[in-house]
């Protein structure tokens, strides 16, 4: 289990499969990769790496937001 911040926004737990990149993240937030930073201890980390099994919280900083 994750603790998932999209800042500003929400907070959700997200359970993580086994394997599961840091974009699976993204899934209960309704943003995409191209919009979005994601990052662990407040250092970026590529959406396609796998989740370290150590991480606990992630925060996901958008960039932009449309209005």
């Amino acid at each position: 289990m994750v603790t998932v911040e999209l800042v500003g926004d929400a907070t959700r737990e997200v359970t993580v499969d086994a394997g599961a990149t840091y974009a699976a993240l993204l899934a209960p937030f309704d943003v995409s990769t191209h919009e979005v930073t994601i990052t662990v201890d407040g250092t970026p980390v590529p959406e396609d790496a796998p989740i370290d099994d150590s991480v606990d919280h992630v925060r996901i900083i958008r960039l932009i937001k449309g209005g």
